[in-house]
């Protein structure tokens, strides 16, 4: 009966550790989405990368057309329904545009390198630091608008990778130790039988397609995974992300 007790304290205690983390989450969310209407707030962590990632639907706003998408925090939580208005709105919308079009083209086809189909690829726009917010009511929908005019433009750049790995990305752009790197030419990752090897490769195939795209980088994780991607040099890029766009040191998988 003593043992029987203990695991049911055992199990109790486990009981209201995930009541209270899942009560923290709900009020995690419920904040997120408490924003007083039509007064900028700010989510995010001065600290952080949060990341704006567009879905190919657009809105009349404000008397102007923004691009709709999902605002992923850095704690990994997403909002969706999130309207990106002001600087860059229109580069938004065409780089998307022609992201769509080249994933119509080529996904289903095979990479010549590793002989695997390619993947659809997604422009995703990243924020240094906290991002100014606010929730609005457009034809009797809520959405959250990105006042991106309130942003210094230093604190914006945009990347585009694999569509399933957009998460991925901001997390480990968020994560302590991850760097960034260069694959050479005649890097191996290439090769790979898998869908980092078509990324990567493929991160230069769209590059030759939409101006101002550079492809043939990659995210090194601690755990030693990796993510590649490419640059949009459309959106001008600072000193902040110097080290994304210009990484310092060449990917060695070996190493």
């Amino acid at each position: 009966m003593k043992g029987m007790r203990s695991r049911f304290v055992v199990y109790g205690l486990i009981g209201l550790v995930i009541v209270i983390i899942a009560v923290g989450v709900i009020l995690g969310l419920h904040s997120i989405y408490s924003l007083p209407s039509n007064h900028v707030g700010y989510l995010g962590s001065s600290n952080g990368y949060e990341a704006f990632v567009p879905n190919g639907q657009t809105i009349n706003y404000d008397g102007h057309i923004d691009p709709v998408g999902d605002l992923i925090l850095n704690n990994g939580n997403t909002i969706d329904d999130v309207v990106w208005d002001g600087q860059y709105a229109n580069t938004i919308i065409q780089n998307h545009n022609q992201i769509v079009q080249l994933n119509n083209q080529f996904v289903g086809q095979t990479d010549p390198i590793n002989n695997q189909p390619y993947v659809p690829l997604q422009d995703v726009y990243i924020i240094k630091g906290q991002v100014p917010i606010e929730q609005v009511t457009i034809n009797g929908q809520t959405y959250y608008v990105i006042e991106a005019n309130k942003i210094n433009p230093a604190d914006i750049a945009g990347f585009y990778t694999y569509q399933g790995w957009v998460p991925n990305f901001v997390t480990a752009m968020n994560t302590p130790g991850t760097y960034a790197a260069v694959l050479p030419g005649n890097s191996p990752v290439y090769g790979w039988a898998n869908i980092t090897g078509t990324l990567a490769y493929e991160t230069h195939l769209y590059q030759d397609y939409i101006r101002g795209f550079s492809g043939g980088d990659v995210l090194v994780q601690p755990n030693g995974t990796i993510i590649p991607y490419g640059i949009n040099n459309n959106i001008p890029v600072s000193a902040y992300f110097s080290n994304f766009v210009v990484p310092p040191q060449v990917y060695n998988p070996s190493s």
